[in-house]
């Protein structure tokens, strides 16, 4: 059964206000006219807007509330969640390729295969990676039995597979180019080409004054 509160970011005590205003927030962020039309993107905007048409009617939402309760009683809920299977097609593919995974969860009854977000507790999603994050792509998914508070997380990571020994020395050039995310060694972000440099002047300066007092 769907959580449509967890669909919105809001606790099942949440007021007609509260509802409006994740409705309307999220509403702009998910909206496939902002996001090129993007599959992703127009999926979770449909759960959204389902979500709010029940959530923002009060008869619909009181029955929604029962139904939610009774289905949450069904599940067993002294056995933590588990994930019997979780399968890729392949885990080395080339930039637009197709994927093919499969699940299958036990005891959960909210269940994410993320980057993708909600999705039943068992089943098959085909998608194609259109970026990998220094050379793989990382999907996971959660099983949560939400009586329990537990989850079970497993992941599968798909390394990027080159056209040629040129592709992959472009893209190792680019990576070692673009700006990092900010960190506590390296505040500014510098790419590492620059990190790698400062690293070289550094361990010559040591060396020096080693060589210096040694002499």
């Amino acid at each position: 059964m769907k959580d449509y509160y967890y669909f919105l970011g809001i606790s099942p005590d949440a007021s007609e206000e509260d509802i409006k205003k994740a409705y309307r927030k999220l509403s702009l962020k998910y909206h496939p006219d902002k996001n090129d039309n993007d599959d992703f993107f127009a999926d979770r905007f449909r759960e959204i807007q389902e979500a709010y048409e029940i959530l923002s009617d009060s008869a619909k939402r009181r029955t929604y509330d029962q139904n939610l309760e009774n289905h949450q009683k069904s599940f067993r809920y002294n056995i933590p969640p588990s994930i019997k299977t979780f399968t890729a097609n392949k885990i080395h593919a080339k930039k637009g390729e197709e994927i093919i995974i499969n699940w299958q969860t036990s005891n959960a009854d909210v269940v994410k295969v993320l980057p993708f977000g909600l999705e039943k507790p068992f089943g098959e999603r085909i998608f194609k990676i259109t970026e990998f994050k220094d050379g793989k792509f990382q999907i996971l998914l959660h099983a949560t039995n939400s009586l329990l508070h537990k989850t079970a997380v497993q992941g599968i990571t798909i390394t990027e597979v080159f056209e040629n020994d040129g592709a992959q020395f472009k893209n190792s050039v680019e990576e070692m180019f673009k700006p990092q995310p900010s960190t506590r060694i390296n505040r500014s972000g510098q790419p590492k080409i620059m990190m790698l440099i400062w690293g070289i002047i550094i361990l010559a300066v040591a060396l020096y004054f080693l060589v210096k007092n040694f002499a």
